[in-house]
């Protein structure tokens, strides 16, 4: 059994999906395991992991536009507001989704089904630089 650990360093755009899978399949490519199960983790609270379609650019709209529904920036509604208008809404929208994402591995390759992609899913409107986590085990 073997192990690899590495972190990705993510520059967002503000607000929005990006997607991280090509990133991550070309360090796979270089760690000489060829099956087991790679974790993917985001330290951070005000972003998380989407594990979604990557055919349509439209469902990546829609998603924005649900978690900006059930969301919503405005300050009468929270509490915390001392980083920003944006800030409650984002760890809002990342505790509904997902900071960690478990993806097996066969044949040095994630197993994703046909229109699936690996996304960083961005909360805050300022472009931000964020730390994605990867931990490969397997032989």
């Amino acid at each position: 059994m073997r192990q690899a650990l590495h972190s990705l360093h993510i520059h967002t755009n503000g607000k929005g999906l990006v997607d991280i899978g090509g990133e991550i399949s070309l360090w796979l490519q270089h760690q000489n395991i060829s099956s087991g199960l790679l974790t993917i983790f985001c330290r951070h609270t005000s972003a998380s992991l989407l594990i979604q379609e990557n055919a349509d650019p439209d469902v990546q709209k829609d998603l924005e536009n649900f978690f900006e529904a059930i969301a919503p920036e405005d300050k009468r509604r929270y509490i915390h507001r001392v980083e920003g208008a944006d800030d409650m809404p984002a760890h809002i929208r990342a505790a509904l989704s997902q900071t960690q994402l478990a993806v097996p591995i066969a044949s040095g390759r994630m197993v994703l089904g046909a229109w699936q992609g690996i996304y960083l899913f961005e909360h805050r409107r300022a472009p931000h630089r964020r730390e994605v986590v990867l931990h490969l085990l397997g032989e």
